[in-house]
């Protein structure tokens, strides 16, 4: 029986290797969305001292695109604006009541050295406001990511949402609010 050479072994274990990190960049590419939706919830559903700031790469754009999105949101680059607009829709500024995102037809898409990334979602919003009103919001989302310094994480490079309909809703939030009371 021929034993596999030595080049042959250290070609598979650079292979199985390859295929490692681009299993793992996915699951950090999760984690990075799922942080997101929960940071922008309200109640927030973010772990304690995890920020938005944290999430975005130094030179990140978000973008809104398609006729409702472009001109209410436009393109903002660099992490801080991001943030200084995110935070106006955040407590303790007074614009939601309740907001709760829901992500679903995922794909993610590595390159092979897992130096950089594409993810897409349909993301639906479940929007209760200060001002009574609610709604259900869905949108596209297409994001690219790149690994962040620790070698772990990625961070979002360029967010980009489009809003695909809206629909009218009634709210009716639970007294207790946060998810700190299920961990009891």
């Amino acid at each position: 029986m021929n034993e596999p050479s030595n080049e042959m072994m250290s070609a598979t274990l650079a292979e199985m290797t390859a295929r490692l990190a681009v299993l793992e960049a996915e699951r950090a590419i999760r984690r990075t969305m799922t942080r997101y939706m929960a940071l922008c919830d309200v109640p927030s559903g973010g772990l304690e001292n995890e920020t938005l700031a944290a999430l975005f790469s130094e030179d990140a754009v978000w973008q809104g695109i398609g006729p409702q999105y472009a001109e209410k949101f436009g393109a903002l680059t660099g992490r801080e604006s991001i943030v200084a607009m995110l935070a106006r829709y955040l407590p303790p500024a007074p614009h939601f009541r309740v907001n709760t995102h829901f992500l679903t037809s995922e794909t993610i898409d590595v390159d092979a050295r897992a130096t950089q990334a594409t993810g897409r979602w349909i993301m639906l919003q479940a929007s209760g406001y200060v001002t009574d009103g609610a709604e259900w919001v869905s949108a596209r989302l297409e994001v690219d990511f790149v690994p962040a310094t620790d070698g772990k994480s990625w961070l979002i490079r360029h967010f980009r949402t489009q809003r695909l309909f809206d629909a009218p809703w009634q709210v009716h939030p639970s007294p207790t609010g946060a998810l700190g009371t299920l961990r009891q």
